[in-house]
């Protein structure tokens, strides 16, 4: 076997290895948010990936998978990531009106709260008997924070946040405004549509939060 056909045969295992991961995480993700995290077997994750259950626990435990679903549909990777090495966060930098902005961190955060309303609603009710789960939502809730800090550091450098209000404050007021909670309540019990919590979002920003220089 000459060496090119090797390296062939790793990156082909590793593609594959790859694809079967987002599967099996995709397929956490849509069972934990239908019908929560206690009910959700593995021999019904691995029906809904195509896979054995034997794949499927290699991929685990539930509490792993739930917490890479929940990433995976927030971020868009698994782990912790920089905002401003995103799409997003570069469009963020490169945006110069207010109400600009405003609008598209409303649009953002509908996106992301839609997509993973279901997955963080699993984690909170699971954290409240599972101990793992626990310290994973405190730990994500931090690193919501500190994102959310670090984006903030960056805007007040370039004149886009209050100065009027302390900045832990407006770090505090950004993070319950575009809270999954928040989204949940209003468009999923309240039953506002799409478009009216994107502007909600935005037009609570620019009030609150935004400079209006």
């Amino acid at each position: 076997m000459t060496e090119s056909t090797r390296r062939y045969r790793s990156e082909l295992r590793q593609r594959q290895a790859a694809e079967t991961r987002l599967r099996v995480v995709g397929a956490a993700a849509e069972l934990f948010s239908r019908q929560g995290y206690q009910a959700t077997t593995f021999a019904q994750l691995a029906t809904e990936a195509g896979v054995s259950v034997e794949t499927v626990q290699r991929h685990g435990p539930k509490s792993a998978l739930l917490q890479a679903a929940l990433e995976l549909a927030s971020f868009g990777v698994e782990g912790e990531t920089d905002l401003f090495a995103t799409d997003l966060g570069k469009s963020m930098l490169q945006v110069r009106d207010t109400a600009e902005l405003a609008a598209l961190i409303g649009s953002a955060m509908l996106a992301i709260n839609a997509a993973s309303a279901g997955l963080w609603v699993a984690v909170a009710s699971a954290a409240q008997s599972d101990e793992e789960l626990r310290g994973y939502y405190a730990h994500l809730l931090g690193v919501l924070r500190r994102q959310v800090e670090h984006v903030f550091r960056v805007f007040a450098e370039r004149g886009r946040l209050r100065t009027d209000v302390p900045f832990d404050d407006l770090v505090e007021a950004f993070c319950v405004i575009t809270s999954v909670e928040t989204y949940v309540r209003f468009v999923r019990l309240d039953g506002k549509p799409d478009d009216a919590y994107t502007e909600f979002v935005a037009r609570t920003l620019r009030e609150t939060v935004l400079s209006t220089v």
